[in-house]
């Protein structure tokens, strides 16, 4: 029973993402604001749903390993796993836009969501913090759409007509997308703690894993189909986009929602959320190298993400090996990375300047 609730969960979870992306996309449309800003914010805060669903109801059941593993684990998962295998499929490109402007601020906000955790627990005070960050953020970039609203060329698409009707389906699909979000979420933490329970690991690991993979269903099937039809921009806009509402909406609004604020344990300050650093700080090299993300950059990614996976079922099984792979990992393959994304992006530079 509790896996067919913990597999229930998930449909509904994807079910209700879909509902609220198609509504809230077309109730954008209706106001003007352009495809990117749909797409940085819509369609993205929207795929990252399911993890805001599932984080909210874990704080309140005072369960903030989940909570906070959902949300790291989820970051990690999409730029190392859904823009590897994305990039494995066909080289993505990156909108300059995000270059100058996205990935700096996801790369930002990484940092001082680790800052803020660094005394063991994520305050009211910080939640509301990266409440009002995310609130700057989405003024700034409904201004951004105005201006280009505005400086549109005249034959460009209007926005389509609202009639009555428009309205009442699409504010339907967001009501339905939200129930089944709430419904859905609850399932999946119910399943995600018996299975922690059961198989004798934690629930941060769950969290870190099963459930930031469940709940980032609705960014892999986006981005993968986005790559497939020759969107490759959407495909990482969906990507940076998620991450940052993660951090600043999921994070926030779960610290602000839970009973004292979330705790933080010691194994998510020292490696979890460093990890999820580097992960970020990794983007800006590979998305400077051309504007794209090539099939060798998709394939370091995915590897990455299996290599990831693979030490924390090891840590969690406390392998023997387990100091081995750690070894590996901070002192031959973590430096041998960053020598390499050093090195591509003074290749980049050069050809730009030449």
């Amino acid at each position: 029973m509790v896996i067919v609730l913990f597999v229930l969960g998930l449909v509904l979870l994807i079910i209700g993402a879909e509902a609220l992306v198609r509504g809230a996309s077309r109730l954008a449309a209706m106001f003007g604001i352009s495809s990117l800003v749909v797409g940085l914010t819509v369609v993205a805060f929207g795929t990252s749903s399911p993890e805001l669903a599932v984080s909210i109801n874990a704080a309140l059941n005072d369960q903030a390993s989940i909570a906070l593993g959902n949300v790291v684990g989820s970051n990690i998962f999409n730029v190392l796993f859904i823009l590897g295998a994305a990039a494995l499929i066909v080289p993505l490109t990156v909108s300059h836009a995000l270059i100058r402007r996205d990935v700096p601020l996801m790369i930002a906000v990484s940092v001082l969501v680790w800052l803020f955790a660094f005394n063991g627990t994520l305050s009211r005070v910080e939640g509301l913090a990266l409440c009002a960050m995310l609130a700057a953020y989405i003024g700034l970039l409904i201004v951004h759409s105005r201006r280009e609203t505005a400086a549109a060329a005249p034959g460009e698409t209007p926005a389509p007509k609202a009639t009555a009707k428009t309205w009442v389906v699409n504010l339907g699909l967001v009501a339905v997308g939200l129930v089944l979000l709430v419904v859905g979420s609850k399932w999946l933490v119910d399943g995600a703690v018996t299975f922690a329970r059961h198989l004798g690991v934690s629930e941060l690991v769950v969290g870190l894993t099963i459930v930031a993979a469940g709940t980032s269903l609705p960014e892999v099937v986006t981005s993968i189909i986005a790559a497939l039809r020759g969107e490759r921009d959407i495909a990482v806009g969906n990507v940076v986009g998620s991450n940052l509402f993660n951090l600043m909406g999921v994070l926030g609004i779960a610290s602000v929602v839970a009973p004292a604020g979330m705790a933080v344990t010691p194994a998510v300050i020292t490696f979890d959320l460093p990890v999820m650093m580097a992960v970020a700080f990794a983007c800006l090299p590979i998305f400077f190298t051309g504007g794209e993300i090539s099939r060798g950059e998709g394939a370091l990614l995915f590897g990455y993400y299996l290599a990831y996976t693979a030490y924390l079922v090891l840590a969690a099984t406390n392998s023997s090996v387990l100091p081995v792979v750690k070894t590996a990992m901070l002192y031959f393959v973590l430096p041998l990375t960053l020598l390499t994304l050093m090195v591509t992006l003074r290749q980049a530079r050069r050809r730009a300047d030449g």
